[in-house]
């Protein structure tokens, strides 16, 4: 008897979606049915109608599509109005251009996403044969910084320390001054790819902002430039913004250096072990490659890291893992300063776009493949 099918719920046009049916094809099996985004929001029978015979179901992200993100914003307006963040009306939703890399009511965007979340969960209900590979409950969990942030370190997974009870500015930095605490990430905690994301620092005679914000006249963009912003002002207005739309605050814990660099590490992990390590380095604490990161060198991590430490790390990164029902995780990792410990900075539900990576001659997606088939009964 063959391998079930894969079922994928996904953007047809994205390279995740078609890099994952090269893989199929690569393994001999038949490309995956596609359901897109765009049309399961408009009607999910398009997914609830399909027979309940044994099949794999792939959920991949919603992200790089303009009708979808429009979608999400629309589904997420009822829930977001009177929680304190930005929000858009269907009908402002409607007459938005195209306009790439702009900051859209994220938290709106992100209670639009939870819905359909919600939603699979039932159509999955409905369908006991399936095999579900990323449990839609776990997806929401990984796309809430401080729900994650909290459940690994109650498992004892080194993170870097939240600071509670911030709901502005003004409290923010009173906490900062009773934990004696220098420099915060704040990020808002369904962002990925460090979009919405500042570094901030109270210095002695000014504040700072590190920031992938750019303020411009037409709105707020995620850049591909950090930005170092010193007007006061503005802080504040970044900083209110960003704790608006619902973010996680933690202390600033010094990275270990790699040839210099600063560095931190994607680890993927798949069926709850290690299956792939990208290095990201950078000139800057913000390591993400396509802001100014590059993919470093696997020898040169290995030949720095104490065998004892990449140990540790390694099991914490199973731990994170085992503690969402998915077949893959992407965990963020951090050695601290002259590799006196690791910190898992945060875990991905789509963490797994990593082109041009192979092990023993499996692509990162023929390696998932391979997994959810061995993990058949």
């Amino acid at each position: 008897m063959g391998a079930p099918p894969f079922i994928l719920v996904g953007n047809p046009e994205n390279r995740r979606v078609t890099l994952f049916q090269d893989a199929l094809a690569r393994q001999g099996l038949p490309p995956a049915h596609v359901v897109p985004w765009r049309e399961l929001l408009a009607s999910p029978g398009l997914l609830a109608d399909l027979p309940d015979s044994e099949a794999f179901v792939r959920i991949d992200s919603t992200g790089e599509n303009w009708d979808v993100e429009k979608a999400l914003l629309k589904r997420g307006y009822a829930d977001a109005v009177g929680q304190g963040c930005s929000v858009l009306t269907p009908e402002q939703v409607d007459r938005l251009p195209v306009d790439r890399g702009r900051i859209l009511s994220p938290r709106q965007h992100h209670l639009g996403f939870l819905r359909v979340l919600a939603e699979l969960e039932s159509i999955f209900a409905a369908h006991s044969r399936w095999h579900i590979l990323q449990k839609p409950s776990a997806i929401a969990d990984l796309f809430d910084k401080r729900i994650t942030s909290r459940r690994y370190a109650a498992l004892g997974v080194p993170v870097p320390e939240p600071l509670d009870g911030v709901t502005d500015v003004a409290s923010l930095r009173e906490r900062m001054r009773e934990e004696d605490c220098r420099e915060v990430f704040v990020k808002v905690s369904c962002g990925s790819s460090a979009s919405c994301l500042a570094i901030y620092r109270r210095g002695r005679s000014a504040d700072t902002l590190t920031t992938t914000i750019e303020v411009a006249k037409a709105g707020w963009y995620n850049s591909l430039k950090v930005r170092r912003i010193e007007a006061l002002e503005q802080v504040d207005e970044i900083l209110t913004y960003l704790l608006g739309e619902g973010s996680q605050v933690e202390r600033s814990i010094p990275k270990a250096r790699l040839g210099g660099d600063y560095f931190d590490c994607r680890v993927l992990m798949v069926r709850g072990e290690p299956a792939f390590t990208v290095v990201r380095q950078s000139m800057r604490p913000i390591t993400n490659l396509h802001l100014g990161g590059w993919r470093g060198d696997l020898g040169d991590f290995h030949a720095a890291v104490p065998r004892n430490e990449l140990a540790d790390a390694m099991e914490s990164c199973r731990t994170v893992a085992r503690s969402h029902d998915c077949l893959h995780v992407g965990i963020d990792l951090m050695y601290e300063e002259h590799f006196a410990g690791h910190r898992v900075l945060e875990a991905n539900a789509f963490g797994d776009l990593l082109p041009n990576l192979r092990r023993d001659g499996l692509t990162v997606y023929e390696w998932e493949i391979r997994e959810a088939l061995r993990q058949l009964p």
